[in-house]
């Protein structure tokens, strides 16, 4: 198992390389040039750049996330292939530095999704929620009620100018269903294959979070039916997934040990993090221990354990420690997830050490 961090580059938080090289069992950084917007060119001398910074603190650059997909892509319209031109040259330039799986999802209009970026916890820490309730169904007044700043949704890497086409976006989606979206990802990842296995770059899709359909809007990737159904679609090693138990764990339908014992060998990324699920579908993120949520996190490690994983993973959002909301992204601390670490190689050990005893 390799133990990776991501790291939002210099100057985007108070996170620090030196940080990080403090925490026992990291061996790699999971980056991305983050200025970046869906189908914007990525260039040569800026990752190795970026490529570089990371190598000189002793890490490997092997997994970025995110290669953000146009919008164009997943609906399917005639400029995709531009676009997806653009990514084929992104996995090119990226394989010239040392990259091995690429981290992206394939989610309509908005990224993960929470009503709440600082919802207090009892132990006075405080985490990511997600309130159902507050999700409407209607993309019209969805798109309102963002604009108007009603809540407080957080889309991750939207910028402004993009927040003010909402109405636009939905509009572009309103005749793309899930299988017209699914036949969109298949057309995408049949264009990258072959380049692929060229660079021996994998492909890790991140499932859709949460995993249902939200905003009106197809969800693709959130179980182990749409998940059989995508990687024999594409029944390439280099179709992959990035198996997030945070994303698959909101819904408790979904047996993550299970999961991870059945897809194992095309688990290319692993994000392991806990969310304490509620009766009426609220979710909130806690820490990585078992007993703190609804995600039994030591089952998940055993079941990685016993298939002999040895891709990259990572703490994925933890918990906002000690004031350190006023400094870090929403989810991104640098406290919960250190103590993530610990406790995920915890695991990992007793099992290493129980080998053998019966």
């Amino acid at each position: 198992m390799n133990m990776t961090w991501r790291w939002y580059g210099e100057g985007n938080d108070s996170i620090t390389l030196d940080h990080v090289r403090q925490i026992p069992g990291v061996m790699g950084i999971v980056w991305s040039l983050h200025d970046k917007v869906a189908g914007e060119v990525w260039e040569m001398d800026r990752i190795q750049a970026e490529a570089d910074k990371i190598v000189a603190k002793g890490f490997s650059p092997a997994v970025v996330e995110s290669v953000n997909v146009h919008d164009d892509i997943k609906i399917g319209l005639p400029s995709r292939d531009h676009y997806i031109d653009i990514y084929i040259d992104t996995i090119r330039k990226l394989a010239k530095v040392g990259v091995k799986v690429i981290c992206y999802n394939f989610m309509p209009v908005f990224d993960w999704t929470r009503t709440d970026l600082y919802k207090e916890l009892p132990d006075g820490s405080n985490a990511l929620f997600y309130e159902k309730a507050a999700i409407t169904e209607d993309p019209k007044e969805m798109a309102e009620r963002i604009l108007a700043g009603a809540g407080h949704f957080t889309m991750p890497g939207w910028e402004p100018e993009r927040m003010a086409r909402l109405d636009e976006l939905f509009a572009a989606y309103a005749g793309v269903t899930e299988d017209k979206l699914f036949e969109n990802l298949v057309y995408f990842l049949n264009r990258l294959m072959p380049v692929c296995e060229e660079t021996d770059i994998r492909m890790a899709i991140h499932p859709d979070d949460p995993a249902w359909p939200i905003f009106g809007l197809p969800r693709i990737i959130r179980s182990r039916e749409t998940i059989r159904r995508l990687l024999d679609t594409v029944d390439n090693p280099y179709n992959g997934l990035t198996f997030c138990t945070g994303s698959l764990g909101s819904n408790p339908q979904n047996d993550l040990p299970a999961m991870i014992r059945e897809f194992h060998d095309r688990i290319y990324f692993a994000h392991i993090r806990n969310v304490k699920v509620f009766e009426n579908g609220d979710f909130i993120e806690v820490s990585h221990r078992g007993c703190d949520g609804s995600v039994n996190v030591p089952e998940v490690v055993k079941a990685y354990h016993e298939s002999g994983f040895k891709g990259y993973v990572r703490p994925d959002h933890g918990r906002h420690l000690w004031g350190e909301e006023k400094t870090c992204r929403p989810g991104y601390g640098l406290y919960d997830r250190a103590m993530g670490i610990m406790y995920l190689l915890g695991v990992w050990d007793s099992l290493e050490n129980a080998k053998g005893v019966k």
